[in-house]
């Protein structure tokens, strides 16, 4: 972590990524008619020794080496190899990828591809990735941190997928695809013991209600762990001062209904309530204004508030699919999702209410899709109707205690509340057609009309006003409503109270691919996609402002996705964007003065980014593969009207290098495989309009052996994250100032408000499990 100033961040790699790709093609072009000469001489071929992996990237299954994506796909026994068990972990092996736990809890996501995504997770700010859990949006980033149960595979689409995904993917989407049930008594239990006093277990099962017909599966996960730190001193007696820990548990019940071969139903149930500790802060520069020097360990801190934290959530999904005939599949999928959390943030760490900011979040949303599929000898076609309704509300206190006093009051509380609520539907088609028995063209496009409704409480009172009167039954402050609302009008432009904001917007995003199938082995692809993230209201405004615009991405791909031979297979996709109408926060007036705040949302910026990505497997003998995932991004500012001014992208290093190694011991008492990856980010920065926080360069090591027996009922696994025990810089807050000499000064809430939170420390944990 620097605290220097580094505002011009250059490209160290630039040439060496485009020329590695450029090799890479040229490689390709040469080796195939050399593949395809001897496959002409030869009467019989070798059986690869590659694995086929299958996706559903297009929304129907097709072979990853058959798909024009830029895709990374890890199934459930490359996860159990190497001990992946929370979603965030997926981004050690996807290019250009950011899967990151936000700032106060252990739930909230913070996720970029291509350096597109969304830093603030208030409500009303929409996100820039999408996540699907069994093809089911996932809106919100609160409980998006999500932890692997009875997974299949996870599956990384990068680049915007506006056409078969829609809004808010315009750096790509990640999605979790559970198990499919196979109609056997089933029954799986897992335990975990591991630093910190983890103490893990999972139960997953399926059971024949009707042979052949019904099918019943649950899920059942139990996740606690000790704290990595502590908060040194809290202002509230009686507390449980563990930092970073974690206490979850999840369920989920499924029921498949399968009356004939062309018919299936399926019904899920699905909840997550996580109770960690609220997370602190590491304070990078001690206190001003009381005794909070800057803790020895970097997940040590100190707070003023209430360490108890809640998210929960819960959804029920149901699927219908009807296979008409041998080319065309119907299908209805559906979702009703709701979560609420209540927090405690404390952003200066403290023990004094320089900076405390109590908050609640309540959504719910529902979602329609009907789709068809059909699949020709020369055409495919993938087309449906898409339909969402969903509500985001909350409300914060900001209590800036200290800084009241200063001003001659007892306290000083900014209260924002209300809703940022949007009802959706869209039309999509993407078909593909077979000009040649090498060359295919696609063409796709999607049309969203959205209507949104905002409205916003905000307002000051001179005075500490904390909500902690009743957080279950509701957000109930002991003063009563404080402040007008900000957002409403009537005709003539005056206020109205229970009069929301109402606009919308509506777009077309298309897409235009092509693709040529060199030989067997070999598929070169180009495309041209767009994406949009919603257009939305300011939740925190002030004043009374129009929406702003939907942000919009062009981006161009040219790929090659290819087995070199049986044994090696090379993917590579070079790509460029232009991200035009960029929604930013303009701040204006007096930072260290609250009264004169003001926060206007606009349309502030357009940037540009070209970059790389690389994913090769080389099998070098029956029981050793190596894996390397490197990707590459190189940003441009194009035009620049943020408040303050952006200077960079948020949470995206401009090379990011992942190498893996597998090998598979075969004993008479079962098989061992032994993993060992080495992952590096290079340096990035926490915020696109600040250089205060930012991450230095660094590498990381994981090692595990997974062990499972002959009969295949008992598996183990000893795993080994962050050996080195690297320290890394995942999120934080910058409310401090600076001079031109490089000296750090009071901001807002008149201290050096400078923190950091941090990624995992070195862990050691053992698996066992049983499948009976």
């Amino acid at each position: 972590m620097s605290l220097t100033t580094h505002s011009n961040r250059t490209a160290r790699l630039p040439n060496t990524s485009l020329t590695l790709c450029a090799m890479a093609v040229a490689t390709g072009l040469w080796i195939s008619p050399v593949q395809a000469q001897q496959a002409d001489e030869e009467t019989t071929q070798e059986t690869s020794k590659l694995e086929r992996i299958e996706v559903t990237a297009r929304k129907t299954v097709e072979s990853l080496q058959e798909t024009p994506v830029a895709i990374t796909s890890i199934g459930a026994a490359e996860l159990g190899e190497k001990g992946i068990s929370v979603l965030t972990e997926v981004q050690q092996f996807s290019p250009n990828t950011t899967l990151q736990t936000s700032r106060g809890t252990n739930s909230t996501l913070t996720a970029f591809i291509r350096g597109l995504g969304q830093q603030d997770p208030l409500w009303g700010y929409e996100p820039g990735v999408g996540i699907y859990v069994d093809d089911v949006y996932i809106a919100r980033p609160q409980g998006a941190v999500l932890d692997l149960l009875d997974v299949q595979r996870i599956e990384v689409l990068r680049g915007p997928q506006g056409t078969l995904y829609g809004k808010n993917t315009i750096g790509g989407a990640v999605k979790y695809v559970t198990q499919e049930m196979t109609g056997e008594m089933q029954m799986n239990l897992e335990a975990t013991l591991g630093s910190y006093s983890q103490r893990d277990v999972k139960l997953t099962g399926q059971f024949p209600l009707i042979e052949d017909t019904v099918y019943l599966g649950v899920g059942y996960a139990n996740l606690n762990r000790d704290g990595f730190g502590e908060y040194l001193i809290s202002a509230l007696p009686n507390q449980d001062k563990e930092n970073y820990n974690k206490d979850l548990w999840a369920a989920r019940v499924t029921l498949e209904i399968h009356p004939s071969d062309q018919l299936f139903f399926r019904f899920g149930w699905d909840k997550t309530e996580d109770t960690s500790n609220a997370k602190g802060g590491y304070r990078l520069l001690p206190s001003l204004l009381t005794d909070a020097p800057v803790p020895d360990s970097k997940y040590d801190s100190y707070t003023s508030l209430p360490t108890w934290n809640k998210v929960e959530l819960e959804g029920y999904n149901w699927l219908a699919r009807y296979q008409v005939s041998d080319n065309l599949e119907l299908k209805y999928i559906g979702s009703h999702r709701e979560s609420y959390s209540p927090t405690n943030i404390d952003f200066d760490n403290t023990p004094l209410p320089i900076f405390d900011v109590p908050a609640e979040y309540d959504d719910s949303n529902d979602t329609h899709e009907i789709q068809a599929n059909y699949i020709g000898d020369q055409l495919s076609l993938v087309s449906g109707l898409y339909f969402y309704d969903g509500e985001s509300c909350g409300n914060f206190d900001a209590i800036l205690g200290v800084l009241g006093v200063s001003l001659g009051a007892t306290g000083l509380t900014r209260e924002v509340s209300g809703c940022n609520n949007s009802t959706s539907w869209a039309a999509y088609t993407q078909l593909n057609y077979d000009v040649t028995d090498k060359l295919s063209l696609s063409v796709g496009a999607r049309f969203t009309d959205e209507e949104k409704t905002a409205t916003v409480y905000n307002g000051l009172v001179f005075a500490n006003v904390y909500p902690y009167s009743d957080w279950v039954d509701g957000y109930v402050r002991p003063d009563g409503e404080l402040v007008p609302q900000v957002l409403g009008a009537d005709a003539n432009g005056d206020d109205v109270l229970d009069a929301p904001a109402v606009e919308s917007w509506s777009r077309f995003t298309p897409r235009v691919g092509v693709e040529y199938q060199f030989d067997d082995n070999m598929m070169f692809f180009a495309s041209y996609s767009q994406g949009f993230k919603s257009g939305t209201f300011n939740p925190r405004a002030t004043t009374n402002e129009p929406g702003v615009e939907p942000e919009v991405v062009d981006s161009i791909e040219v790929g090659m996705k290819s087995d070199l031979t049986d044994a090696l297979r090379l993917n590579v996709t070079l790509f460029s964007y232009d991200h035009k109408d960029r929604q930013y926060i303009g701040v204006e007036g007096d930072l260290t003065d609250p009264t004169a705040l003001d926060q206007r949302l606009r349309n502030a910026a357009e940037t540009a980014a070209k970059g790389a990505e690389l994913e090769l497997t080389w099998v070098a003998t029956d029981n050793l593969q190596f894996d390397v995932a490197y990707g590459y991004i190189d940003f441009e500012i194009k035009e620049n009207n943020a408040i303050p001014p952006l200077i960079g992208l948020a949470s995206t290093p401009e090379n990011t290098f992942n190498l893996n190694a597998n090998y598979l011991l075969e004993t008479s008492f079962g098989d061992i495989t032994f993993n060992a990856n080495y992952y590096y980010r290079d340096d990035y920065l926490i915020f696109e309009t600040s250089d205060l926080i930012q991450q230095d360069a660094y590498g990381m090591v994981n090692l595990s052996a997974r062990w499972e027996s002959v009969s295949g009922n008992w598996y183990g696994g000893l795993h080994v994250k962050n050996l080195t025990d690297e320290e890394y810089l995942v999120g934080g807050y910058d409310f401090v100032t600076r001079d031109e000499d490089g000296n750090y000064g009071p901001g807002l809430g008149g201290d050096t408000t400078l923190i950091g939170y941090y990624g995992d420390p070195r862990t050691v944990h053992l698996t066992v499990g049983y499948r009976f």
